[in-house]
């Protein structure tokens, strides 16, 4: 299906075209029909699958083509995760919106409250922002949802994860949700406490899964490493960085302060590099992300800040220094590259305190894994067996006692005679308390 082939306001269609949109991705051609229809939809779908303008457009088209409920709140909210999505998704409607009379404004933490209330006071048609933030002005009163035509979650499996599930619920008691019409986008679908927020917050909406979370990326080549420990690692990230020939790469850490650590290791060996993570404010985050989508950077160091949503068309590798703690946190880092038909590469290394990850990324991803190797790097570290072997193991090999016989070896029960039950089979009963 084409865009010319849904029915969209001429000015949304005429913007699409012009950035060289012509077919729609899956999870596009069933959502925006069902959207137009002003019906909640809950959503999923890989990442890179396109589902930013999935929202976009039938949120535009409902702002072109339909009267406003209210003049001084806005007509559509959209909640991303993080600074960095929320950003990226602001700068897409930016562009959807360029040369119109429609108003948008972006609502971030860590940046200045008093100005972002000033911007409010304009009556914005669309905000983006993050719910911690909005639910600030919410509280302060410089934001009100009772106009509110259209709530739109994206990455809501996400927002939960970050522990924002009492913030969405503020969001969802301010606005009418009897006149309000509600998209909610998620890696997952089956999630116990997603479940919960979609039962409370859509209301009988069109379900849409497009491929499963675990699905095998044909665009990305995956590697695994086997490493000794953090100066295995260093080495092999970089022997990696040697065969990028100059490509666009995000290393992925767990935690802050490696990511300047390595950033500058990377920089001392003669690479352009920076890092990024939560420590940093508002204003740097934005200062790396922009130098790195321009091409200034080489190589992002970073943690899980930048493992969804961000749309950066030039990265060609994604290492693991450490592999995630959640399995599908991993098909998010990766799917950093890959992305819009292009070619990526992802390359982890799994030490000894990845390897409970490991086992979980495989199971996850439901295939068969060989691990490779540099042969002047080889890995002593060749995984870790099962606890129930290693628990089997240690009960053989424990000593018997001298003189001791295999039934004297095993323990024996205590036998309290006087009430006539072994120690513990069942407690014993107390004599009830006469009522005084």
């Amino acid at each position: 299906m084409q865009f010319n082939d849904l029915p969209l306001d001429h000015r949304i269609v005429k913007a699409v075209l012009g950035k060289g949109f012509t077919e729609l991705t899956e999870i596009q051609s069933q959502a925006i029909p069902h959207a137009l229809l002003g019906k909640d939809l809950l959503a999923s779908s890989k990442t890179g699958s396109g589902k930013t303008l999935a929202f976009l457009i039938p949120a535009l088209h409902r702002v072109f083509k339909s009267k406003a409920l209210s003049r001084k709140d806005p007509r559509v909210l959209i909640l991303a995760p993080t600074r960095e999505l929320a950003k990226q998704v602001f700068m897409q409607l930016k562009w959807l919106i360029s040369n119109q009379s429609i108003s948008a404004t972006l609502i971030l933490g860590g940046e200045n409250f008093n100005d972002q209330v000033k911007s409010l006071r304009h009556n914005p048609q669309f905000i983006v922002g993050t719910a911690g933030r909005v639910a600030d002005h919410i509280n302060g009163k410089s934001l009100y949802l009772n106009g509110l035509e259209l709530l739109i979650l994206d990455e809501a499996d996400r927002m939960l994860d970050l522990g924002f599930a009492e913030q969405l619920k503020l969001i969802h008691r301010s606005a009418d949700h009897r006149k309000r019409q509600t998209m909610m986008f998620s890696a997952t679908l089956d999630n116990a406490e997603l479940h919960y927020l979609t039962e409370k917050m859509l209301s009988s909406p069109k379900r849409i899964s497009i491929g499963e979370s675990n699905q095998q990326h044909t665009d990305i080549t995956q590697q695994f490493y086997l490493s000794d420990h953090v100066e295995h690692k260093e080495k092999l990230l970089l022997k990696v960085l040697s065969e990028t020939n100059d490509e666009q790469v995000i290393v992925f850490t767990a935690t802050r302060e490696d990511t300047d650590r390595l950033a500058k290791m990377l920089q001392d060996s003669g690479y352009q590099s920076t890092s990024l993570n939560a420590g940093l404010a508002q204003s740097q985050r934005s200062n790396v992300m922009n130098a790195f989508s321009r091409g200034q950077q080489q190589i992002l160091v970073t943690t899980d800040l930048a493992s969804r949503g961000l749309d950066l068309l030039k990265v060609q590798w994604v290492i693991n220094f450490d592999l995630p703690k959640l399995a599908d946190e991993y098909v998010h880092r990766i799917g950093r590259t890959g992305r819009a038909g292009n070619k990526g590469s992802a390359i982890s290394f799994v030490g000894p305190k990845d390897w409970h990850s490991f086992i979980a990324i495989k199971g996850f991803l439901n295939q068969q894994i060989e691990f490779s190797q540099f042969d002047d790097l080889p890995s002593k570290f060749k995984g870790l067996k099962p606890a129930k072997d290693i628990n089997r193991k240690r009960r053989a090999a424990k000593p018997k006692k001298r003189g001791q016989t295999e039934t004297q070896n095993k323990p024996v029960k205590r036998v309290n005679t006087r009430a006539g039950v072994e120690i513990g089979d069942a407690p014993m009963k107390k004599k009830p308390k006469k009522e005084e």
